[in-house]
């Protein structure tokens, strides 16, 4: 049933709010998972306003969706998807200037394309991720080359009751895949993002790495990017870093299915969905993958995207 009556409807009068109800929502992860729901989407920043002061009013829960990469949407979600559309000029980029206040909305392989184009240094450690700039430093999306959150000056956030704030980013402001100042509710709408000086081996260096990632990992396939985060453990008082996906693949877990829903004969830290999956059976599938890693590893892993 939707959330969405008839009368909170008639709110939502902007031109630059899009209203759907009780549709269908697969194509707004990269998983591509069986869902239905309402869905609202938002062209601006007043308008966004407006959104949440009904949805505080009427007491209706949400969640910002950008490339759904790192969130497992449920069969029927209990709250209400926001996806902006807030405009964003590529052009405001160039290689004069040290940093660049951009949307929210920003899409990071159009920021590694233009990273390339003028070799900025820093840039190179989101090659590959697929998410929006907020979405990437909500989670502070990473390779193996860095992570974003080492690239960010400050953060525009509206709160859930319509105030905006900037955020300044410090030493502190992350950890490992996830951000430590958003509260709930908050929505990152804009962000400061600074590269490192010119450098012209980074356009090289994004190529090799996309080849890379192309070669070891499936991305053809409808996954979410990296199920589990990698951990750190202390053996004889030396850190060392524990991969799940080489951990899963040791204890032959590659191509395991759970109803449409598989581990990837690739790579073993991405899960695929071979037809029309839904949330349930990837949590199942998360379930079966952590018990025999704990099982066999004595290591508790935990996992890199959000799960219902």
């Amino acid at each position: 049933m939707s959330l969405l009556s008839k009368n909170k409807i008639s709110q939502l009068d902007n031109v630059d709010i899009e209203v759907f109800k009780d549709v269908d929502l697969s194509k707004y992860s990269t998983m591509k998972l069986s869902s239905h729901g309402d869905l609202v989407k938002v062209r601006s920043l007043i308008a966004l306003q407006d959104l949440l002061k009904v949805f505080l009013d009427e007491q209706i829960p949400y969640r910002v969706i950008g490339w759904g990469a790192n969130f497992i949407l449920p069969k029927e979600p209990d709250f209400v998807l926001i996806k902006l559309d807030l405009p964003f000029d590529k052009n405001s980029i160039n290689d004069q200037e040290n940093e660049f206040s951009l949307s929210a909305t920003a899409p990071l392989n159009v920021l590694s394309s233009i990273a390339s184009k003028y070799g900025l240094s820093g840039w190179e450690v989101f090659t590959g991720v697929p998410a929006s700039l907020g979405g990437a430093i909500a989670m502070n999306a990473g390779t193996s080359l860095g992570e974003i959150g080492e690239l960010i000056k400050d953060v525009t956030v509206l709160s859930s009751t319509g105030m905006i704030k900037k955020i300044d980013i410090d030493k502190n402001s992350f950890s490992y895949r996830k951000n430590n100042f958003l509260n709930e509710g908050d929505i990152i709408v804009e962000a400061t993002i600074f590269h490192k000086g010119i450098d012209p081996t980074v356009a090289e260096t994004i190529k090799t790495y996309l080849q890379k990632r192309t070669e070891s990992q499936p991305l053809r396939e409808k996954t979410c990017g990296c199920m589990f985060k990698n951990t750190i453990t202390q053996i004889n008082g030396n850190s060392v870093t524990c991969r799940a996906g080489q951990y899963i693949d040791i204890m032959g877990l590659k191509g395991l299915s759970w109803g449409q829903m598989r581990i990837s004969p690739k790579h073993a830290n991405f899960m695929e969905n071979k037809g029309s999956s839904n949330s349930d059976e990837v949590k199942k599938l998360v379930a079966i993958a952590l018990e025999e890693l704990e099982f066999h590893y004595g290591v508790k892993f935990e996992t890199e995207v959000h799960l219902p």
